[in-house]
Order: C-alpha cells, then structure tokens, then sequence
C-alpha cells in the first residue's frame, strides 16, 4: 500500500520546502502541504517567546510548552486529515531530533507513513540561507545535523548537489515502490 502521509525532516534551508512543491508536481494523486512554517507563521505574536518559539539572533530555536501544546493539536490535526482521506507532506524540522520523530508517530499511528530524511552540507545550506535573506544566519549550519539525530529514515536524499526536481522523483518512485 502507497504512504498517506510522507513525512521530510530536515534542517533549515536543507530544500524540503523546494521537494514538497515538486512532490505535488510529481505524484499522481492530490497531496497537500502540512509545513512546520504554517504553524509557527500562524502563531500570534505573544508566542514568539521563550513559552512559544523563540529564535535568536544566532539561529538558535527554543520551543516551549505553549508551542508544544499547540504543536501537538496541528499534528492531531494533520492526522485526521490523513484519517478522513488526504494525502499529505509533512515539511518538518525535528530539532529534538528521535524525540520529535516520536511525537509524530504517536500522531499518526495506524497510517502508513514514509519517513524522509532532506540532508545538505551545512556550507551549502549556509549559502542558501544567506540568499534567502528571512532566517537569521547560524540556522541552517546548526540544524543540519541536530535534526536528524537518532531518526530512523525509510530514504534520505541529499541536496547538496541534487535538485529538488531529482530528489522528489526519488522520493515519488520509492513511495509508488513502498510496501507500507
């Protein structure tokens, strides 16, 4: 059975976002895209905060547990979603790493799922970080280990020298291949 859900986990300015846009293109059926960002742009102002999210100057993201609370109904959210019949892509950064790979497979259990690791050398990541201009500079560089700590992949793909429209075919042939 093909995943209802593909879950990519990556750090800051790793491509996921570029991978889920070419998904779309790629895939034969619907999919929707379930971002990290929406949440966090969807919060209000109050929590951008030490009990919500704050990002320092130096890229370092702390969550708290009002983030937490609401990250967790967002990923209940997703998974009725997938329940009542979308197909969704996760576009998520696990900055507790195994920890928060954990919290979305309590999320999603009972869904069949393909766990997706989005690797890029942190110079790499850097240099688009840079050019992006909307993230503090020392983000990508430190998640793009951190996030993948401990995680357990179905794929990884790697976009330091490989373009999304390649790694979402990757991704496409593996999920029409996937015995999940």
């Amino acid at each position: 059975m093909a995943p209802q859900v593909i879950v990519l986990n990556g750090g800051s300015s790793s491509g996921k976002s570029q991978i889920l846009r070419c998904l779309q293109d790629v895939l034969p059926d619907p999919w929707l895209a379930a971002a990290i960002d929406s949440l966090v742009d969807a919060l209000p102002a109050s929590l951008r905060t030490s009990d919500g999210i704050d990002i320092a100057d130096d890229g370092t993201v702390s969550v708290g547990s009002a983030f937490r609370e609401l990250e967790a109904a967002w990923m209940a959210g997703m998974a009725a979603m997938a329940r009542a019949g979308a197909h969704l892509i996760v576009d998520d950064v696990f900055l507790g790493g195994a920890a928060s790979q954990e919290r979305w497979r309590v999320a999603l259990d009972g869904l069949d799922v393909l766990w997706v690791g989005v690797r890029c050398d942190p110079l790499v990541a850097t240099a688009r970080e840079v050019a992006r201009g909307d993230r503090p500079i020392g983000m990508a560089a430190q998640q793009a280990s951190l996030v993948h700590d401990g995680v357990v992949y179905d794929l990884e793909v790697d976009t330091t020298g490989t373009g999304a429209l390649e790694c979402a075919r990757v991704i496409a042939a593996r999920a029409a291949a996937s015995p999940h």
